[in-house]
């Protein structure tokens, strides 16, 4: 039988788009001794010439959340229990098509998107993960963030609806159960660390979260556009514990997934 990412490369390469690295070679050989640890693919949203959102005072977006997507990697690093790269590590464009081939061509476990968006009368951290449907807010984010290559000068290519179908009919579901677990630990974790917004998990189109068979997340941490979120953000020590919280999660998603050992106690 056909692994799934073997069959999402004969899937691509029938939609005229060159199938992920992964789905191009035999089965690697296992080194020796113990498996190599879960990846986790950090991905600080915007970068270069797209600032992402501004803040009233003047704050990126794009500064924000590569500064806490690395304090992130540095927890993760610092734990033991997971491999980490970062789609961007400075301040540069990545188009959104680029930030999931980064994640699939390296067989990611793991793929947490980092933003600080803006939308009005917004406040608090949220999680999102793909869906169909979505409420107005979560829908009007996932058109923002979607803009994001156009922003950056680029243009991306898209599968035909049809191609789309039958890869979600495939592999999104059990990819759909990881994401929805992984954005419960996240609420869990950032509940009584820092505001949530109401209905904090939602669902929405983000390009993103589009990997057929990588569990991913879009984290907002809070919104520019509202003062104290941006008065917050600004400050390493809040931006610290989110990347805490968000560490925390991370952590415990592995391990519940058994890919990484179970979490220490006390």
């Amino acid at each position: 039988m056909l692994r799934r990412r073997e069959l999402a490369g004969i899937l691509l390469a029938f939609a005229a788009l060159p199938p992920p690295a992964a789905a191009q070679t035999s089965r690697r050989t296992p080194r020796q001794g113990a498996a190599p640890k879960p990846l986790v693919v950090l991905d600080p949203g915007h970068g270069g010439r797209d600032p992402g959102a501004i803040g009233t005072r003047g704050t990126r977006e794009k500064t924000i959340v590569l500064a806490t997507a690395q304090e992130l990697r540095r927890l993760l690093e610092a734990s033991g229990r997971c491999r980490v790269v970062m789609t961007r590590t400075g301040d540069r464009f990545v188009s959104l098509g680029g930030r999931v081939e980064f994640a699939r061509r390296r067989e990611a476990a793991l793929f947490v998107s980092i933003h600080a968006d803006s939308a009005p009368g917004a406040r608090g951290a949220s999680v999102y993960t793909l869906g169909e449907n979505s409420d107005a807010l979560a829908g009007a984010l996932a058109r923002r963030e979607n803009q994001a290559d156009r922003a950056g000068g680029l243009r991306t290519p898209s599968l035909s609806p049809e191609v789309q179908a039958i890869l979600l009919s495939l592999m999104r579901a059990e990819t759909r159960a990881g994401s929805a677990r992984m954005a419960r630990l996240v609420v869990d974790s950032l509940d009584g660390e820092v505001p949530l917004l109401p209905n904090t998990h939602r669902r929405a189109g983000f390009a993103v979260l589009k990997a057929p068979e990588i569990p991913s997340v879009l984290v907002e941490i809070g919104f520019l556009s509202n003062p104290q979120d941006e008065a917050a953000l600004r400050r390493r020590d809040h931006r610290a514990k989110v990347a805490r919280a968000l560490s925390l999660a991370v952590q415990s998603y592995l391990a519940r997934a058994g890919r990484s050992p179970a979490l220490a106690t006390g």
